[in-house]
């Protein structure tokens, strides 16, 4: 579908529901990556996911009618996957495995729901939570951003007219080809890495298939792939993403009181997934509870995994620690892999590739910043169509709370007592207070 026709589509909105989801494949691989390991070894856990909005001054509830995100929500609690996605994922090879996902949880796909959610205004915020056994709460994660993100999208656009639509797109995919033609250069200094992210902020569906498509245009095998299922199955590209930070947060969960238990969840989480996959899907995130602590205690063994995903340190900062560490084990960093995905854009990825060239493997997932930059595109000159920091994250497990402490303590989660007792288990070394800004 053109943007001409997404541009007539805002302007006409004669749809009575225009869903923001249309698939369940409409979310980011590592979600059912996750999904298999989880219906596997927990699938009875009691799990509660929620909304956090962490851009305190953007009252979401005053912008979406409670009516129009029900609706949505309603919406995606009636999709299945079909046949054809389901022979999709039986019978495509990823990361170069076939069959990564086994038969028995291909055919439990098939009656897969969404379960029921609870939502409520308070203090001009929606607080919108999921309750259940945690292989179904899990996946409302990505829908219910995608659907929150785009009705924001949505609002804006249904006060322009026809051609201020088309100058806006205009002016965003000119600004996207523009940090295209920069990957371009950057490609011909040495190896680049570069795969989308995008899927949790984006400004809507459409968009990151355009933008995924420029970029296999634009920088052809330096593009690795999309995040996005159902994109990637449409448009041919690699399904990219290994695991997040609801694993350990539900498995140090799960420890309880036990504080050596606690510590420990780190490392067990990481042998649950490596009974669950190999090769290069051992890809470690290391900051749930801080990065220095987490290589300090590390075993061994987590030393011959594939690589390192940092999320909440500067990009070079994180990428020299794990270097340090790497050698430090006698383990060569060069054969080693970095997947940066923190807030990167053209200028952190130029910055980064070319501090690391040579020296480890890089990678980087393009997120926010790739499917929903429209600063300066917006014809009314005022930035309407900003993106915002929404997350979905585990807020409880099993009856207990769950917590993240990440290396950026602004970005804490869970209660403020939790917090201070998984302070007390973890100290705060390496971690450091930046802005949040998606």
């Amino acid at each position: 579908m053109s943007f001409t026709d997404i541009a007539t589509r805002t302007y006409n909105h004669s749809f009575r529901l225009d869903p923001v989801l249309r698939t369940l494949l409409d979310t980011d691989f590592y979600k059912l990556l996750m999904l298999q390991m989880i219906w596997r070894k927990h699938r009875d856990v009691p799990v509660t996911f929620g909304i956090v909005n962490r851009t305190a001054n953007v009252r979401i509830a005053d912008e979406i009618p409670e009516s129009e995100l029900r609706a949505q929500l309603d919406h995606a609690r009636t999709l299945r996957f079909s046949p054809r996605e389901r022979i999709w994922l039986a019978g495509n090879t990823f990361y170069g495995v076939k069959q990564i996902f086994q038969p028995d949880f291909i055919e439990w796909l098939a009656d897969f729901r969404l379960p029921e959610y609870e939502l409520e205004k308070r203090n001009g915020q929606y607080e919108l939570t999921f309750h259940g056994a945690w292989p179904y709460t899990t996946m409302w994660e990505i829908p219910a951003l995608s659907i929150i993100n785009e009705l924001r999208a949505r609002k804006v656009l249904h006060g322009m007219g026809r051609f201020e639509l088309d100058v806006l797109y205009a002016r965003a995919k000119a600004k996207l080809w523009a940090k295209i033609e920069r990957l371009r250069a950057l490609k011909k200094e040495g190896p680049l890495r570069v795969g989308d992210f995008g899927t949790r902020r984006r400004h809507g569906y459409l968009w990151q298939r355009w933008c995924c498509e420029a970029l296999q245009e634009g920088i052809g095998d330096a593009f690795t792939g999309t995040s996005n299922v159902h994109i990637a199955m449409e448009i041919g590209a690699e399904a990219i993403g290994t695991n997040a930070h609801e694993l350990p947060m539900v498995y140090a969960a799960l420890a309880g009181d036990d504080e050596k238990r606690v510590r420990d969840s780190r490392y067990s989480v990481l042998q649950s997934w490596s009974d669950t996959y190999s090769g290069n899907l051992l890809v470690f995130l290391p900051d749930a509870y801080g990065t220095t602590e987490f290589l300090r205690d590390a075993p061994d063994w987590v030393a011959d995994w594939t690589g390192a995903r940092p999320d909440s340190k500067d990009p070079i900062e994180a990428g020299e620690e794990l270097i340090r560490w790497w050698a430090d084990h006698k383990r060569d960093p060069v054969d080693k892999l970095i997947v940066f995905s923190d807030a990167m854009d053209i200028d952190s990825i130029e910055k980064t590739s070319r501090h690391f060239r040579g020296r480890v493997r890089a990678s980087y997932g393009w997120g926010t910043n790739l499917t929903n930059d429209f600063i300066g595109c917006d014809p009314g000159g005022d930035d309407r169509l900003r993106a915002i920091s929404l997350v979905c994250k585990v807020i409880g497990a099993a009856g207990r709370p769950a917590v993240k402490l990440s290396d950026n303590p602004l970005k804490a989660t869970g209660p403020e007592q939790e917090i201070e007792r998984y302070r007390h288990i973890f100290s705060a070394a390496g971690m450091r207070a930046q802005p949040v800004l998606v």
